[in-house]
């Protein structure tokens, strides 16, 4: 067994270790406004549930030395964001995303994706998504280091739910159906792959 102390690592060593075993991780997609009214999409393993009474979820964004990224500046600006999950059908527009785009233009139409208006918040969403979740900012958590702030922790409240027919039955989410995809490390993604039941015990 091989002991590592975080603190005598880098921020990349520590970064290769933590994706690298926590997987797999949902992707979120999340679209955002700018106070110029551009649209914003990127995707983030960073991402969880975190109640569900209310509905909230969690979105964790490191800083890109010190800045804050442009998803994190429209969350804390307009205090509205929408989440999607990434699926085996998005997953190759999603990652076009991902580049790196002037504040002045838009991740939604490099990648083709069709915009959708919300119905609780002015944030738009995408309707290649079989899942889509309107959210509203809660709180923002500053993740700091010794020296500054590393990254902003948000935490959205649901205020609306979208789902695709198709994986939508009785309440349930059909996960065949809606073939979502999770992150791994490096340049690497993964599909649902063999699913089981445990019985908790009584």
């Amino acid at each position: 067994m091989i002991s590592i102390d975080p603190k005598k690592n880098t921020e990349r060593e520590n970064y290769k270790l933590l994706v690298g075993s926590i997987i797999p991780r949902p992707v979120a997609f999340v679209t955002t406004l700018s106070e110029q009214g551009i649209i914003n999409g990127a995707p983030f393993s960073y991402f969880n549930i975190v109640s569900s009474n209310p509905p909230m979820i969690s979105l964790a964004i490191q800083r890109a030395t010190g800045r804050l990224k442009d998803t994190a500046r429209h969350i804390l600006y307009q205090e509205q964001f929408v989440v999607h999950i990434v699926d085996e059908d998005n997953v190759n527009q999603v990652n076009e995303t991902a580049a790196s785009l002037p504040v002045t233009e838009s991740e939604i139409e490099r990648a083709n994706f069709t915009v959708i208006d919300s119905q609780r918040i002015i944030v738009p969403g995408v309707k290649e998504a079989k899942v889509r979740m309107e959210c509203r900012l809660v709180q923002s958590v500053p993740l700091m280091n010794k020296e500054q702030q590393t990254g902003d922790l948000f935490i959205g409240e649901i205020v609306q739910f979208h789902l695709d027919d198709v994986i939508y039955h009785e309440g349930r989410i059909d996960a065949s159906a809606l073939k979502a995809v999770s992150r791994l490390a490096g340049a690497s993604y993964a599909k649902i792959g063999d699913i089981f039941d445990i019985e908790r015990p009584q």
